[in-house]
């Protein structure tokens, strides 16, 4: 959510219904669009006239298979490939994520290939199937869960020893 119309491409005016804030505040939901953040986009954000702060739906992240957690001094949100897309800093009990540092990061290049740790748990959570299989499976996305990295044989298995 945010109060900043500005912020949102491809907006839609649309009212989605009201939020009720910690204070017992209500507000109309107005619409929604997509914000743009350097290479992040993150979609149907919704516009609340007023709203001081950009807000973010966990439950939003979540319906859209996106991992949220939070820890004692950080959160993060991952993608299902389990890659970081944001990170946040916890004080004063309240979690922020400051797009800012985010976009003025530079660019890095995400993993293509699955560790040699990774490998050898697909290779052992899906029965010792040998890795250009466990490749095919993952290319096709027949496997729930089963993150898009190139697997490849490290070592030779303990099984097989």
């Amino acid at each position: 959510m945010t109060g900043n119309i500005k912020l949102l491409i491809n907006f839609v005016w649309k009212f989605l219904g009201t939020v009720r804030f910690g204070n017992d505040h209500i507000a109309a939901i107005l619409g929604y669009g997509d914000l743009k953040w350097g290479n992040i986009t993150i979609t149907r954000v919704y516009f609340v006239e007023g709203l001081g702060h950009n807000l973010f739906s966990v439950g939003q992240f979540c319906d859209a298979d996106f991992e949220v957690a939070f820890r004692r001094n950080t959160c993060f949100i991952r993608d299902p490939d389990g890659v970081d897309l944001l990170k946040g800093n916890h004080s004063t009990n309240l979690y922020t994520i400051n797009l800012y540092d985010m976009a003025s990061a530079s660019p890095i290049c995400l993993m293509a290939r699955a560790t040699p740790t990774k490998s050898r748990l697909w290779h052992q959570r899906l029965s010792h199937l040998n890795f250009d299989t466990i490749n095919d499976l993952a290319k096709n996305d027949l496997v729930s869960g089963l993150p898009k990295f190139k697997y490849a044989k490290e070592h030779l298995c303990p099984s097989y020893e």
